[in-house]
């Protein structure tokens, strides 16, 4: 079996924790602040940016094969099919009433 051994320096580590804690900074302070429409925009946005890091780094997806990269890819393209298929029956639920 082929073994691919990957040693990620720990500057990186520490940058990128650094970077989910003032990304979680930005989750709370945007929790106590009322912008209107933009607090979800701005949550899920932060949110977004936090899971790609996750996923990057942590579970070593930016030096894996490409076929990791398209079983990611993969799994994005269905949570996008399952939530819009979710939001357009929640959407549309009470339209009738």
């Amino acid at each position: 079996m082929n073994e691919h051994e990957h040693v990620v320096p720990i500057p990186i580590y520490f940058a990128i924790f650094g970077a989910l804690m003032v990304f979680t900074a930005l989750t709370v302070w945007v929790s106590f602040h009322d912008m209107g429409n933009w607090n979800i925009v701005i949550a899920m946005t932060v949110a977004v940016t936090k899971a790609t890091l996750v996923v990057l780094y942590f579970m070593h997806v930016r030096w894996s094969s490409r076929l990791i990269w398209v079983v990611v890819g993969a799994g994005l393209v269905w949570l996008v099919i399952l939530l819009s298929l979710t939001m357009s029956d929640y959407l549309t639920r009470f339209a009738d009433l």
